[in-house]
C-alpha cells in the first residue's frame, strides 16, 4: 500500500489515521524537513519531485514488496500539494490519500475567522499578482515561499496604492516558533518573515459591482484629454468580454475610462499612454474608483507594450499611425487575444478592418451613434386666475454625439 499523507502543520497536527499509517510503514519518502520528524532507523528517501518519488517507491518495493510506503507532504494533501502531480504516475499501485490540517485551516483557527469565503492563492515558488488577487471582493489567503514572501506581496500592494490594506501573517504555524502578526501592507513591505509563512490580506476597497458603463460624471475630465463616453464604453466591454482572470491592455488610455471599466471586470489591466497629462488624470481616476489592478505606463506603442504580460483582450483607442505594428505585437504575444479598435474616421475604419482580416481575424464592425437629451430652458412659473401658481416643465432636445466605429477581431 502506498499512502500519500498530509502531515499538517507538524507532528502534533496529524490525524490519527495518518499516524497509524506512519507507524506501519517500512519506508518514508518526502522533503528532508518532513523526514526529520521521524528520527528512527527506517528507510528514508529525500525526494520532492513526482518522478523522483515514483523512482523511490519502485526501489523500495523491490527491496520489500509487502511493506507499506508513506509519502509525506506538508499541510493537506489536497491543498496546493505535490499529491496532484504524483497521483497520475502511480497508476497500477494501490494508493490511499490521507488528508492533513492545512496552514489555511490553522491560520483560520488562530484568527478566529471562518475561511469558506476566502479566496485561496499560492505564491509558493510561483509568480503571483497580489494586487489582482485582492480585487475580487474577498479576503485572500496566500501560501508564500520561494522568491515571494509576505514582504514581497505587501510591497506589491503598497506600490499599487494600498498601503493601508489590513494584513495578517502566520509564521511557523503549529511549531514552537509560531508567531502571528497583524498590520498593514505598507508596514509589512519592509519587514522580514520566516520562510514558512502564510498571509491573509483583506479585500481591496472597490466600488459597488455594477454592469459596465459607469456614468460619465464619475470620471474626472479635462478639455485636453479625451474620454470615451458611457455608451461606447459599455459596448467595448461587451465586445471584449473580459473574464475575472483575464489580462487586458488599453492602448492610448486618455483619461483612463475604458481601462478602469476593464479593471473592474478583469484580473489585471495594463494601460499605455504617451501624454503625461493624461497619465496623471488617469491615475487620479484610478484611485478615485478603486481600480487598483490597473497599471499605467507612460510611453508610445508598440515600444511601451514590449515588456507587458501576454494579453487576453486588447482595446486600441489610439495608435499614432502604428496600428500594424501594435497588432503584430499582440499576435506575437497571444494570437488568440481578442481585439477591439475604435475609429472616428473612415480611413482608420478601413485600415483596421484590412489589417485584422489580413492577419486572419474574424471581424465585426459596429457603428455607435448616440444622442442624449439636454435641457434648453428652465421651468417657469406664473399665477393663474384662481391665484394658484402654474409651472411649465423645462424643454429638452436631443444632442448627437460624434459617431464611432468599433472593429472587433477574434480568432475562433
Amino acid at each position: 500500500m502506498i499512502y500519500l499523507i498530509g502531515t499538517g502543520c507538524g507532528a502534533g497536527s496529524m490525524t490519527r489515521e495518518a499516524e497509524e499509517a506512519l507507524r506501519e510503514a517500512v519506508c518514508l519518502i518526502g522533503a528532508g524537513r518532513l523526514l526529520a520528524m521521524f528520527p528512527d532507523d527506517r528507510e528514508k528517501v529525500t525526494a520532492v519531485r513526482p518522478d523522483a518519488i515514483r523512482n523511490a517507491i519502485e526501489e523500495s518495493q523491490m527491496k520489500n514488496p509487502a511493506g507499506s510506503i508513506c509519502v509525506l507532504f506538508s499541510g493537506d494533501s489536497g491543498f496546493y500539494s505535490g499529491t496532484r502531480g504524483l497521483l497520475p504516475l502511480l497508476d497500477g499501485y494501490e494508493v490511499r490519500v490521507l488528508p492533513g490540517i492545512s496552514s489555511l485551516q490553522m491560520l483560520s483557527a488562530r484568527c478566529g475567522r471562518p475561511w469558506q469565503d476566502w479566496r485561496l492563492c499560492s505564491a509558493h515558488g510561483l509568480d503571483c499578482d497580489a494586487v489582482m488577487e485582492v480585487c475580487h471582493g474577498k479576503p485572500v489567503f496566500f501560501l508564500t515561499g520561494g522568491k515571494l514572501g509576505p514582504a514581497d506581496l505587501c510591497r506589491q500592494l503598497k506600490e499599487a496604492g494600498l498601503p493601508e490594506l489590513p494584513v495578517v501573517v502566520g509564521q511557523d504555524l503549529g511549531t514552537e516558533q509560531e508567531q502571528m502578526v497583524s498590520g498593514t501592507a505598507g508596514e509589512f513591505a519592509g519587514q522580514s518573515f520566516a520562510p514558512l509563512s502564510v498571509m491573509l490580506a483583506e479585500a481591496a476597497p472597490r466600488p459597488v459591482k455594477r454592469a459596465p458603463g459607469l456614468p460619465d460624471g464619475m470620471f474626472e475630465r479635462t478639455e485636453k484629454v479625451p474620454m470615451t463616453k458611457q455608451f461606447v464604453r459599455a459596448a467595448i466591454l461587451a465586445k471584449l468580454a473580459p473574464g475575472p482572470e483575464d489580462i487586458c491592455w488599453d492602448v492610448g488610455t486618455g483619461s483612463g475610462s475604458v481601462a478602469i471599466e476593464l479593471a473592474l471586470q478583469a484580473g489585471a489591466v495594463y494601460s499605455v499612454e504617451r501624454n503625461a497629462e493624461a497619465i496623471e488624470l488617469a491615475g487620479r481616476n484610478r484611485r478615485a474608483l478603486g481600480a487598483w489592478n490597473l497599471r499605467l505606463k507612460e510611453g508610445k506603442a508598440p515600444e511601451a507594450l514590449q515588456d507587458l504580460p501576454a494579453p487576453d483582450a486588447v482595446f486600441i483607442g489610439g495608435s499614432s499611425g502604428k496600428l500594424d505594428k501594435i497588432l503584430e505585437l499582440i499576435q506575437e504575444k497571444n494570437e488568440k487575444a481578442r481585439v477591439c479598435i475604435s475609429a472616428v474616421t473612415l480611413e482608420t475604419l478601413s485600415k483596421a478592418v484590412s489589417l485584422l482580416e489580413e492577419m486572419g481575424y474574424e471581424t465585426d464592425i459596429a457603428q455607435i451613434a448616440v444622442s442624449q437629451s439636454r435641457s434648453i430652458g428652465g421651468s417657469t412659473a406664473r399665477s393663474g386666475e384662481d391665484g394658484r401658481t402654474c409651472r411649465t416643465s423645462a424643454m429638452h432636445m436631443m444632442t448627437a454625439q460624434n459617431p464611432i466605429w468599433l472593429i472587433t477581431g477574434e480568432r475562433v
